[in-house]
């Protein structure tokens, strides 16, 4: 069993937030991509004196994961951190367990007033907080970039040639698998099933949703707004950084050589045995073709690099090739945008979700997905921003990256893509959550099909 930690509750945070109305936002963070992609709907809240605090499940606690909070200023905003530890099993019962404890502490404190959790993507907390809550309180929540959903070209075929792979993508037919990431699509897809509104990034995320049943309006009012991606307004935020240290500070080499492959690989499925050799096979490949490679080191890569006895040689490919950079996680989510956005990078191989959308919205860097399929699938198909490039063989990898790094066709139609993700996200989620601040977050099916509203909504089941 991992160490335990206890909830903490700041009170006069929290007391300031819900003493200024009777409607609350709770906005919900939990790993990294959470601290950038929903800090943008705490000022965006406090611009529509709509009271908003943020609720921590403390996932990511430490000076390096934990940055983000502080980075994008809402560390002081967090009212409760729920002190989650642990592996899968343990988060999901601690989650469940605390937030009755929180939602105890509500009633008892803030009876009349209505809280409406906000939580993002497909991270566990997108899973587990919405049913914990509906459990809890008999009420639903909202959710920041719902219906992601995996999907994979039709035909993929590795043994084909490099442009023949491309246009498979760009030009074939798609289907949807959702067998990963995992557990991610299990977390976006069950915290679907909680949620009353669904903020939807692009038109076909609303299509999934609404396939699988969810209404696309009640009564007249949407349900499920296609409003973009607030990562959109998190690069916004850092565009012009007033930072105290250059990401080229701290690793000057990125400024003395160009054209950067910059690696960063940390999916469960990716930690494979096969699967991750073959990624750190087209790293050695990569810089052995002459190529400026960095490679980023996650925590769960490092399990992965030592597990399978291939950090030593990483760290030797380093000590004797100049174009080769092996670092830990950046810190600060600025310096990554620097990076981007300098043109000193030609592209991210990541399997990061977060960081397709990126790669969208900046048009410096290209973007190669490390998996055999993506939720992201619309920047490929629709935007031609991006590629998968499943980790089947090291060669395999190399020779697709290298291919569009030689073919300028290709390059340029990935650079020239239409971003798809729009603008001042966070300004139309709150907009829209203002306008219902008068709706219960939940209902019976009679009241979904208009045959009037119980004052009470709530029953004790024996």
């Amino acid at each position: 069993m991992s160490e335990s930690t206890e909830m903490e509750i700041h009170d006069d945070r929290l007391a300031a937030q819900m003493e200024r109305g009777d409607y609350v936002l709770a906005v919900v963070t939990a790993t990294k991509p959470d601290f950038y992609k929903q800090a943008p709907l705490v000022p965006a809240a406090d611009e529509r004196d709509l009271p908003c605090f943020v609720l921590h499940t403390g996932q990511h606690y430490d000076d390096l994961l934990g940055h983000g909070l502080a980075e994008y200023g809402i560390e002081e905003r967090v009212a409760v951190d729920l002190g989650i530890r642990g592996d899968l099993s343990e988060k999901t019962a601690q989650v469940m367990a605390r937030i009755k404890r929180f939602a105890e502490v509500l009633d008892d404190r803030y009876p009349d007033t209505t809280v409406l959790p906000i939580v993002h993507g497909d991270t566990l907390a997108a899973g587990v907080v919405p049913q914990a809550w509906l459990f809890a309180t008999n009420q639903r929540v909202a959710h920041n970039e719902a219906g992601l959903r995996g999907m994979a070209p039709v035909s993929l075929d590795a043994d084909a040639d490099p442009a023949t792979v491309v246009a498979q993508q760009w030009d074939g037919e798609w289907e949807r698998n959702r067998a990963e990431p995992f557990p991610e699509q299990y977390d976006t897809f069950v915290g679907s099933a909680a949620s009353l509104y669904h903020f939807a990034p692009t038109e076909l995320n609303r299509d999934h949703l609404a396939d699988e049943g969810y209404p696309e309006s009640v009564g007249g009012r949407e349900r499920i707004p296609v409003v973009g991606n607030s990562v959109v307004d998190a690069i916004e935020m850092k565009k012009d950084a007033d930072l105290d240290e250059s990401v080229f500070d701290v690793y000057p080499v990125l400024e003395e050589r160009d054209d950067w492959i910059r690696v960063d690989v940390h999916r469960r499925a990716n930690l494979l045995p096969e699967r991750f050799e073959s990624v750190v096979d087209a790293v050695v490949g990569l810089v052995e073709d002459g190529h400026n490679v960095n490679f980023v080191e996650l925590n769960a890569t490092e399990v992965a690099l030592r597990e399978y006895g291939l950090r030593e040689k990483l760290a030797d490919l380093a000590d004797e090739n100049d174009n080769f950079l092996f670092t830990g996680l950046w810190k600060k989510h600025a310096h990554v945008y620097e990076f981007l956005e300098s043109g000193q990078c030609f592209a991210e191989v990541t399997d990061s979700g977060s960081m397709q959308e990126e790669l969208n919205h900046i048009d410096e860097a290209l973007c190669f997905t490390l998996r055999f399929n993506t939720d992201r699938p619309e920047t490929v198909f629709d935007a031609n921003t991006n590629l998968l490039v499943p980790p089947i063989s090291g060669r395999f990898v190399r020779e697709m990256v290298e291919h569009v790094y030689e073919d300028d066709e290709t390059r340029e139609r990935m650079a020239a893509g239409a971003n798809l993700y729009g603008s001042d996200v966070a300004d139309r989620i709150v907009d829209f959550l203002a306008e219902r601040r008068d709706e219960h977050p939940f209902e019976w099916a009679h009241e979904r099909e208009g045959y009037g509203t119980d004052a009470d909504r709530e029953f004790d089941y024996l």
